[in-house]
């Protein structure tokens, strides 16, 4: 789905139908106490020691990557720098380190390179997934650096047309987009992997594999926050010294199977939406 299309949460520009948010089914538990839309019952797990083994092989594993890294770097940083630059899958880090450089909050200044176009692509797909959107002048300050110059004015009539008083009121904020006393708002995009598609001098078309919250965190909350699995399409162009968006699309998936975990309070999520902060995603 591209921007210029109907755009869906519910009614809004993230859900089922695509959009920054993506969408994905859910499983609803019991919760442990009255009034706990966010807790909910454990289902039984098997024996102890297998949990034991799992357990090791998890660290074991941990070890095994934090050593191989370490080597890595050891190994980069005493030759020359004459060899080739070793060749890298789809899914494997180029080791190029991240933009130092921001524009409105946003990493900038990427590499004229097929990674440091899905680098852009990756940070991009953050931008604009965050609950900034959902604020008409922070939204427009994103689309101005992000989206390519003469492409802005349509992406922002689209959106304008999606982010709706009675949208943002479908969700649970007030109508300006901000969320009721009490309550935390959460909407974020956590890229997993990217690749390119197509490309040449100039543009290149990079698909950005997401994780996403959204929902207000709230003791009483209707729309608690969930989580969704989406792929999000870009395709950039080169323009002004940076990689820029011409056209967005996104579909849901590839979703994993769900875990047993069990599903946190209102106030531990909307603490964690507090203190953590975000990354700058390199290819």
């Amino acid at each position: 789905m591209s921007l210029g299309d109907e755009p869906g949460y519910g009614d809004g520009p993230r859900g089922d139908d695509g959009g920054y948010g993506g969408s994905g089914q859910t499983r609803t538990r019991l919760p442990d106490r009255p009034g706990d839309v966010y807790g909910g019952a454990r289902r039984g797990r098997g024996s102890s020691s297998r949990s034991l083994v799992t357990v090791v092989g998890v660290v074991v594993l941990l070890i095994a990557a934090i050593a191989f890294a370490n080597r890595g770097d050891d190994a980069a940083s005493s030759g020359d720098g004459g060899g080739d630059k070793a060749k890298t899958s789809p899914t494997a880090a180029s080791g190029d380190h991240p933009v130092t450089t921001k524009s409105a909050g946003i990493p900038s200044g990427f590499p004229h390179t097929e990674e440091g176009a899905q680098s852009a692509a990756a940070n991009y797909a953050v931008a604009l997934g965050s609950a900034d959107m959902f604020d008409k002048s922070r939204r427009d300050r994103i689309l101005a650096t992000v989206i390519a110059p003469a492409k802005v004015p349509e992406f922002e009539a689209t959106l304008d047309q999606a982010y709706t008083q009675q949208f943002n009121k479908n969700v649970g904020l007030n109508e300006n987009g901000s969320a009721p006393q009490g309550y935390t708002f959460v909407s974020r995009t956590s890229p997993i992997g990217t690749k390119t598609t197509r490309s040449s001098d100039n543009t290149a078309t990079v698909e950005v594999w997401c994780g996403g919250l959204l929902g207000l965190a709230g003791e009483n909350s209707t729309n608690p926050v969930t989580s969704s699995w989406f792929t999000i399409t870009m395709k950039l162009e080169w323009t002004g010294g940076d990689w820029k968006i011409v056209s967005h699309s996104q579909k849901d998936g590839p979703a994993p199977v769900p875990g047993d975990d069990r599903a946190s309070s209102a106030d531990d999520i909307a603490k964690a939406v507090e203190e953590y902060g975000g990354f700058t995603y390199a290819r």
